[in-house]
């Protein structure tokens, strides 16, 4: 049976993400900040339960995130997103998870804008190794100005769309929230941006490193990993004991960085990006 889980359910959902913390992390950030209250969450999770029980869920809002999926729940999930008509602009999760979902929406929502169906999930849950470079701080909403264009071209790159495609509040918003949390961590020089990394998500156990980016005319001189290093320690230090991210397995240049800071691979990831 699939239904939409609301605050009366949090303590059956809080143990069903406990299976896997860091994995699950994103969507623990996205209960734990809504309450499961609809009108913060910007969407629902859906339950799946077999004899009473929940067994598995789904963040179904701006994305698509499964959690702790069987395969009978993968079925129930893609059923329920076509009943509805529901639209997402990403499918984001374990690879089994996505891959699975996937080829049951494909033949209704595809093709996708952006298939990713390796991404190496990473963690670290100590400080790094690596010299950890001294300029790495918290970017201040003082220079608001200076970092938001390293924003744009950071996810421009990665993502292959503009950010600013149809209004720039809500980006702008986004980037504004993260400084004003103490999220956004940067090397600032001379009013440039030579090195920035943000915090998306976190919850008391873990905390969920993305937009990374050093100037393109620094790359490869080993910038980033000192950087990450920094970030590393300063995330563990005010955030969460462990440190998560995740990348495309073709970006081989960004994962040498990531195991020189001490990452280590625990899942795989996929995104469909639609």
């Amino acid at each position: 049976m699939l239904r939409n889980l609301g605050p009366s359910d949090l303590p059956l959902l809080r143990a069903l993400i406990a299976h896997d913390p860091l994995v699950n992390l994103f969507v623990e950030y996205r209960v734990e900040a809504t309450q499961l209250q609809p009108r913060w969450l910007g969407g629902n999770i859906w339950g799946y339960f077999e004899d009473g029980e929940l067994v598995s869920a789904c963040h179904a809002a701006a994305n698509l995130v499964p959690v702790e999926a069987t395969p009978d729940a993968i079925v129930a999930f893609a059923e329920h997103a076509l009943r509805t008509g529901m639209n997402c602009s990403s499918i984001v999760g374990l690879d089994s998870s996505v891959l699975g979902l996937w080829a049951l929406l494909e033949p209704h929502w595809g093709p996708a804008r952006s298939p990713r169906p390796v991404q190496p999930f990473m963690v670290i849950d100590r400080d790094s190794e690596l010299e950890p470079d001294p300029r790495v701080r918290r970017v201040v909403m003082d220079e608001f100005d200076l970092l938001y264009p390293a924003c744009v071209a950071m996810f421009t790159e990665e993502v292959g769309l503009d950010p600013e495609g149809t209004s720039t509040t809500g980006y702008r918003a986004r980037v504004a929230q993260l400084i004003s949390q103490g999220w956004s961590f940067a090397i600032i020089e001379d009013d440039d941006v030579l090195f920035k990394a943000e915090i998306g998500a976190a919850t008391t156990r873990g905390c969920q490193i993305q937009g990374v980016y050093v100037r393109p005319d620094l790359r490869g001189r080993g910038v980033a990993a000192h950087a990450m290093a920094a970030v590393v320690q300063q995330a563990r230090s005010l955030v969460a004991p462990s440190v998560t991210l995740y990348l495309n397995d073709h970006n081989v240049a960004a994962r040498r960085t990531y195991d020189r800071v001490g990452f280590r691979q625990t899942a795989t990831f996929a995104t469909i990006l639609l």
